[in-house]
């Protein structure tokens, strides 16, 4: 593809709340400290210890792509007390690696970080933002520790158990380590070449790294990873190899970089992080994902055929009152069901549900986006884990009818910059 070229010396106008949340998000983060060090200790040992729930066939089946929605577990309060309870609150190490079922596939699933989609462009995207391709693939953390390898998937489903050359991720005499020697690592699979792309690091040989900002696990993820030889070809004891994905500082050649440059992935849009977010789990507005048709094959939803549907398809979780809301924190309301309607149909509190969007009915309010009439087709894909997110059905509006365009993203940096100077942008690491 042709360099692109800058034509509009305007930035896109504002039309949701986003950018209030992400005010928000980073006011809160400097006002709660979590006691990051048992955290990481508690999401080790669930994603090592947590019974596989599903058949070996079943836990390579990848879920839908919901990269930005925040996982709660909204149950009736009187039908799974202890669920509730177990999900509500903070579990220690040997809590969470006895949860079991749909408990801890929950639970497991709350612990990713995930992006909320770009509505707006940060005002800011040109001094506080990252950017960087997202591999095309499956989600999911990978824990080295006690002389093995484990990744699990979003819904709790082991992925692989190997050997790998992480630390304490193998047993040989160079790799094992201290049972307290462990690592987390957030990655995309990415099954053509069968490498994990790590995008973020959480843990490394027992020190936690949640409560540091993302320009600190960047730099610690490209100087420590390359150190072990995970980023080696596979072998006896490293079964599958690990890459670093180049992160750019997100100014207009950054982000040329990250849109136009090859990569050894198949891309599936771009991701910005904000350089003083910590990690975060659950949905966050300070990391994003924005995608176009150029480097995703993936903008807008299908059905189950694999076809964009004539009119926009939203899947909403149906709670105890009726209401039909997104997996957002706090969740957004989107509709209601009579409680008669889904007893007669046999559905039941919990229940993902998918719905068809009359686009006349959609409107922005204020900034925040209103459905009005919305058609029940039936139940969502049964592998599927959480309902959409408010920002993905925000996101696939204006994809269908004024897109968020690369151009846009260009312009509302400062015009000073020199589009056409050639020099490398900085790159993390």
């Amino acid at each position: 593809m042709a360099p692109y070229e800058l034509r509009r010396t305007f930035k896109r106008t504002t039309i949701s709340d986003q950018q209030r949340r992400r005010d928000l998000a980073l006011l809160r983060q400097n006002q709660q400290r979590p006691d990051s060090q048992n955290r990481a200790r508690r999401l080790a040992s669930s994603v090592l210890a947590l019974p596989d729930p599903s058949s070996p066939a079943e836990a390579l089946i990848d879920l839908p792509d919901v990269v930005d929605v925040h996982p709660d577990l909204y149950l009736d309060p009187s039908s799974e007390p202890e669920a509730a309870s177990h999900a509500g609150r903070h579990l220690d190490v040997v809590e969470a690696s006895n949860l079991k079922g749909r408990t801890a596939r929950h639970w497991l699933s709350r612990q990713l970080m995930l992006m909320e989609w770009m509505i707006d462009v940060p005002p800011s995207l040109d001094r506080d933002w990252y950017v960087f391709a997202r591999p095309s693939g499956k989600r999911c953390f990978v824990v080295s520790s006690n002389g093995t390898t484990v990744s699990r998937l979003r819904n709790g489903s082991i992925l692989h158990r190997f050997p790998s050359s992480l630390p304490n991720g193998a047993r040989t005499k160079e790799i094992s380590a201290a049972s307290h020697v462990f690592c987390i690592l957030d990655c995309i699979f990415h099954e053509p070449d069968q490498t994990y792309y790590v995008i973020d690091m959480i843990c490394w040989r027992g020190y936690s790294l949640y409560d540091c900002s993302a320009e600190f696990r960047f730099f610690w993820l490209n100087s420590k990873l390359l150190e072990t030889g995970a980023c080696d070809l596979p072998s006896v004891y490293h079964r599958y190899r690990f890459s670093v994905v180049p992160v750019y500082e997100c100014n207009q050649i950054g982000l040329q970089k990250a849109y136009t440059c090859g990569v050894t992935f198949a891309k599936d849009g771009l991701l910005f992080y904000n350089r003083h977010a910590n990690y975060q789990a659950g949905n966050t507005p300070l990391a994003l994902v924005w995608k176009d048709e150029f480097c995703s094959k993936y903008v807008l939803d299908t059905d189950g055929q694999g076809q964009v549907p004539i009119q926009q398809q939203v899947v909403l979780e149906l709670q105890g009152t009726g209401k039909l809301t997104t997996h957002d924190d706090p969740p957004i309301v989107f509709g209601y069901l009579e409680r008669e309607f889904f007893q007669k149909s046999g559905l039941q509190v919990g229940n993902l549900l998918r719905f068809s969007i009359m686009d006349e009915s959609v409107r922005i309010v204020d900034g925040k986006l209103e459905l009005g009439e919305i058609k029940f087709l039936g139940k969502a894909n049964r592998f599927r884990a959480f309902a959409d997110s408010y920002s993905k059905v925000f996101f696939q509006h204006t994809a269908r009818h004024s897109p968020l365009q690369f151009m846009d993203l260009m312009a509302s940096m400062d015009p000073s910059l020199c589009y056409e100077n050639t020099e490398d942008s900085e790159m993390i690491g």
